[in-house]
């Protein structure tokens, strides 16, 4: 009988302390989650702005932001955000190698049980690869 009583204790407990959990998507909006930089040169770094508001009922503190490779630089604000302010994350790509790439950055909110993942995709050109897309992309647009 103390076997089940505890059994049934140990249950209890665990599902309060999930449903306590909650998804980083309830607690922060970002305007997008996957930018496409498209066609980039190679050894050209380039950096997008993830732009951010709390939606949580108090300051929000963006506890880590972290990139699947050392490719991938991220920046996030140290400071908490207010309640219904905005902010930025900046995630960097320095186009070392050519070739299509996809990469996440990793967002550990506050409060959030899983981060939250943002992306960011394109195709690194050689010099040649790139001239040669800009001179036909030239040609489309009838320059």
């Amino acid at each position: 009988m103390k076997k089940i009583a505890l059994t049934l204790f140990a249950v209890v407990i665990s599902a309060a302390i999930f449903a306590q959990a909650k998804k980083a998507d309830e607690l922060v909006k970002f305007a997008e989650l996957k930018h496409n930089f498209g066609k980039i040169k190679q050894g050209t770094p380039v950096t997008h702005v993830f732009e951010f508001t709390n939606i949580s009922g108090k300051p929000l503190v963006i506890e880590n932001a972290s990139a699947s490779c050392g490719c991938t630089t991220p920046t996030w604000p140290q400071q908490p955000v207010a309640q219904g302010k905005g902010n930025k994350i900046t995630a960097g790509f320095n186009a070392a190698a050519p070739g299509p790439f996809d990469k996440t950055v990793f967002v550990k909110v506050s409060g959030a049980d899983q981060p939250l993942e943002l992306r960011i995709s394109g195709e690194v050109l050689t010099a040649e690869q790139y001239a040669s897309y800009e001179s036909t992309k030239g040609k489309k647009s009838g320059k």
